[in-house]
């Protein structure tokens, strides 16, 4: 048998083997995207807080919703959904037993356009005289802190990095030198003559830098604005702070970014003072994303091309991973 063939064959078997292995943790061990109503805690479930399921619709008493935002911000990812996160917000609005939010973010930001409708739905939320309390979990940054500022208070643990107050237009990459080492020629026929901006083949030229910067500048106003506004600082203070770095739970609540250092058990106390319920539960509410048996193929499958791509080009895949991740859209998005 020929080497080759030999290689192929193994290389089937292998593919064979992961994809039952896939199917069989889908099918046994992924649980439904639901919303799961029990009472529970960022870093455990701590004494006098029940960890039996609850079902809100018959419960007929107050509570708190530890509503949980995880994740990159954007349409949807294996931690995060947009429209699950603003239906639950809508749903929480509405329900007379509900008496306050208080939220959970660990996120490094997203998308410019996401962040905003999910601050517009809190503050739509807080229209109807609920609270709205924010924990800050590891990262709180860019985009997590701008949905975060609507809130009543913003409490951190004292590891949390937060701010990161900036904006990520989008990024550019010019490969027309490298194609043409490679005698790689690509011909675009388009009308207009920043329409192919962006496009990893054709030159970047001032006009187009000065558009995006246009762009980058516009959601910057924006966010400096809104963080203006809800933690009643001047515009000119918030610019100060506003240049992108993140900052410690204590450098941002010296610099009025958040309320304090806290842990989640106080913050919940707090929340039950503030709405007069002592005894006032805490249900949860987090996204959780059933990976489909077609996803794990295509992720093993993008794995191997990465790998094999990465290897023909000589450059660790880590780096191609990261070219790949690029976001193409305005992002309030903090990037190590």
């Amino acid at each position: 048998m020929k080497k080759e063939t030999k290689s192929g064959i193994i290389v089937f078997i292998i593919i064979l083997l992961c994809a039952g292995a896939c199917l069989w943790y889908t099918k046994f061990h992924q649980k439904e995207s639901s919303a799961k109503y029990s009472a529970a805690n960022p870093t455990g479930n701590p004494s006098g807080f029940s960890t039996d399921t609850i079902d809100v619709k018959k419960s007929g008493s107050e509570y708190i919703a530890a509503l949980y935002v995880e994740g990159t911000i954007e349409n949807a990812n294996s931690t995060y959904n947009q429209a699950w996160l603003l239906s639950t917000i809508s749903r929480l609005k509405k329900d007379s037993n509900n008496v306050a939010i208080a939220m959970y973010v660990n996120s490094p930001g997203g998308g410019v356009y996401q962040a905003d409708e999910v601050y517009f739905a809190l503050k739509d939320y807080k229209s109807a005289g609920k609270k709205l309390y924010v924990y800050m979990g590891p990262l709180a940054a860019s985009g997590g802190y701008y949905i975060s500022c609507p809130a009543d208070k913003i409490y951190a643990n004292r590891n949390t990095l937060t701010g990161s107050i900036g904006v990520i237009a989008g990024q550019l990459i010019d490969a027309t030198e490298l194609l043409d080492n490679i005698g790689i020629t690509i011909e675009a026929i388009h009308s207009g003559r920043n329409k192919l901006m962006g496009n990893f083949y054709s030159e970047i030229t001032s006009e187009q830098k000065d558009i995006m910067q246009s762009i980058s500048d516009e959601c910057y106003e924006q966010f400096v604005s809104i963080v203006a506004n809800e933690r009643n600082m001047k515009l000119e203070d918030v610019k100060k702070l506003a240049d992108g770095r993140v900052y410690t739970a204590t450098q941002a609540t010296r610099n009025h970014l958040i309320d304090g250092i806290r842990d989640w058990n106080t913050m919940i106390g707090e929340i039950r003072a503030d709405v007069n319920i002592s005894d006032c539960k805490v249900i949860t509410y987090k996204y959780e994303h059933k990976q489909t048996f077609r996803e794990s193929m295509f992720g093993i499958f993008t794995d191997l091309q990465n790998k094999s791509l990465a290897s023909k080009l000589g450059i660790p895949v880590s780096v191609l991973n990261d070219l790949e991740g690029f976001n193409s859209y305005p992002a309030y998005l903090y990037r190590q």
